[in-house]
């Protein structure tokens, strides 16, 4: 089942940054210069009414990391305004609410996939 899919169309120059810290944050596209600055813009598209679970799986282009928790707004986020903070920290409890969490992955390999035209997209395998 996917969960979501959407394909990523412009990324901001302090994308680099915030995942040397282990954190992606995902925006539609027409986000606020500020937030688009810090962000991997996208084309929105329709989520699937239901939330991903825990071992589920993300994939950004060829990189695939499982999820290890969802936070209890970040689903709501991404129905709202294609909004969502992925933190690479495996955690089995999201620390904030509009977060969700995936197994730590290769972040060089995961920089070379942030790039316009690249899918992702969160499937239940």
């Amino acid at each position: 089942m996917h969960y979501y899919k959407t394909v990523i169309t412009d990324v901001g120059p302090e994308v680099r940054d915030l995942l040397e810290g282990g954190v992606l944050i995902l925006y539609a596209e027409g986000a606020p210069p500020e937030l688009a600055e810090v962000s991997v813009l996208h084309r929105a598209e329709p989520a699937h009414a239901e939330a991903p679970r825990a071992g589920s799986r993300l994939r950004i282009g060829e990189v695939s990391a499982q999820v290890s928790a969802v936070g209890p707004t970040a689903w709501n986020k991404v129905h709202e305004m294609g909004h969502v903070v992925i933190n690479f920290n495996g955690a089995s409890t999201a620390e904030r609410p509009g977060e969700i969490c995936v197994q730590p992955v290769d972040m060089d390999a995961l920089l070379a996939s942030i790039r316009s035209g690249t899918l992702i997209e969160i499937i239940d395998l």
